[in-house]
């Protein structure tokens, strides 16, 4: 069996490759890993549960409440909510463990099962590989120590949730939004409810677009993949802002009142000088993956914030920032992570810091976010070849030193062998878009040549 567990969790379609049982096994696997690790502490356990509204999330939720109680966990079932929210509950009411029904940005016949540790962390690799293999064990027939009587799981609504993750949210804000109008967009996700009711409580004149849910409709043609409509909707309401998030409401992108997009890397620019200005940017470092534009490394360096890079992926931003202590980090794609009031990315946290940032300023987004220019990326995969090799093709390295010298200071290669596919992606960033296409054609071709 291959392994489970992606960068985010077991995804898949629905009673398809992610099943009831599957969920179910999965559930009773992770509590009996958890308890294992000490994660219980003698106590009786405790989960909370949450999911987006996709239609399968109903009877998924159904099989993980009933593995868990079935291991002897009570459950929290604190129904649709974000995937920051559950994290947040998780550590909020000293849960044991957190699940999460989600397939974040993917297609709505799609699902995932992912599991938050005690505290509303992130699971490291070895805890999921455990989960894996105990899972694999019971569902080959080993046999496992099942509670009856009062040792089974109780399970009840915990409809407070959502009201206190909307006081959470609102208690870190350093300023009103009074005077802002903001269109937000929920991608027909977990925040539909929520985040238009945070955005009002903070004094903002909301427009929402994408907040009727009806389990099927989930990303479809909306929220941060999708910004064609909030773009369109900021500029029709005479809006400040717009804020875009997917289905599960762990990223946020943005929209200019001239309905230009905002990305990740900019979102990150902004919050990193605000956050300075307040004397809460730890050790004034911002963390971001490599895949970073060059325009955002640029733009910290002339700001005199240092940058710190990881790998592609959010988990490696929080490890850099867990492991240092740093207080921001993100992804182009908008995941952001302020570590100080979350533990994962929060897109209706960040919509908030950077509204509260234009609210703060009297400057338009458009303004702020002029703090860094977004030079042209061009991204080519390149299939079928040994990725492998490429950190040691002494032909592919004379190519990529050329096209280095070819771009000089103002320009990047990145080489990135896919994780799963016999493929390479080549990003190639230049200030004129012309030459960035040349180069990344012609490191397209060396890829091929040295690694075919």
């Amino acid at each position: 069996m291959g392994r489970l567990f992606g960068t985010d969790g077991v995804r898949g379609v629905a009673n398809a490759d992610l099943t009831a049982e599957m969920a179910l096994g999965l559930s009773v696997a992770a509590a009996h890993v958890l308890a294992e690790a000490g994660t219980f502490e003698g106590h009786r356990p405790k989960a909370v549960v949450g999911r987006d509204p996709r239609a399968s999330g109903e009877f998924l939720e159904a099989a993980v409440v009933a593995g868990l109680a079935s291991a002897g966990v009570d459950v929290l079932r604190v129904g649709v909510l974000p995937t920051p929210a559950v994290a947040y509950l998780t550590g909020e009411l000293c849960a044991d463990l957190g699940v999460m029904l989600s397939a974040s940005h993917n297609a709505m016949p799609d699902n995932g099962v992912k599991f938050f540790a005690r505290g509303g962390h992130k699971l490291a690799d070895e805890l999921e590989d455990r989960i894996e293999s105990v899972y694999e064990e019971h569902r080959t027939g080993a046999p496992w120590d099942r509670p009856t009587g009062a040792g089974v799981g109780r399970v009840r609504a915990y409809e407070e949730g959502s009201e206190r993750y909307v006081a959470h949210l609102l208690s870190v804000l350093p300023n009103r939004l009074d005077g802002l109008k903001v269109v937000l967009d929920e991608a027909h996700g977990a925040a539909a409810r929520v985040s238009p009711e945070v955005f009002q409580r903070a004094g903002a004149e909301v427009v929402t677009i994408g907040a009727e849910p009806d389990g099927l409709n989930i990303n479809d043609g909306c929220g941060s993949t999708h910004l064609d409509k909030i773009k369109a909707a900021v500029v029709e309401h005479g809006a400040d802002l717009g804020i875009a998030h997917d289905g599960d409401a762990d990223r946020c992108l943005a929209v200019d009142h001239t309905g230009a997009e905002v990305d990740g890397d900019q979102i990150l620019a902004v919050l990193a000088l605000a956050m300075r200005e307040r004397s809460v940017l730890r050790s004034e470092t911002v963390v971001a993956t490599v895949m970073s534009n060059l325009g955002f490394k640029l733009a910290m360096e002339r700001e005199g914030i240092r940058l710190v890079q990881t790998a592609v992926g959010d988990r490696y931003v929080l490890e850099e920032m867990k492991e240092h202590g740093f207080a921001l980090g993100g992804e182009q794609s908008g995941h952001v992570i302020i570590l100080d009031h979350a533990t994962t990315g929060d897109g209706t946290l960040t919509g908030l810091l950077l509204a509260a940032r234009v609210a703060q300023s009297g400057r338009t987004l458009a303004d702020l976010a002029g703090v860094m220019e977004r030079l042209p990326q061009v991204l080519i995969n390149v299939p079928d070849v040994d990725r492998t090799r490429v950190g040691t093709s002494a032909e592919l390295s004379a190519a990529v030193a050329d096209a280095e010298r070819e771009l000089g200071e103002t320009g990047r290669v990145l080489l990135r062998p896919s994780g799963t596919e016999p493929l390479v992606r080549v990003m190639v960033e230049a200030a004129d878009i012309e030459q960035a296409r040349s180069v990344a054609g012609r490191l397209a071709d060396a890829v091929k040549s040295a690694l075919g």
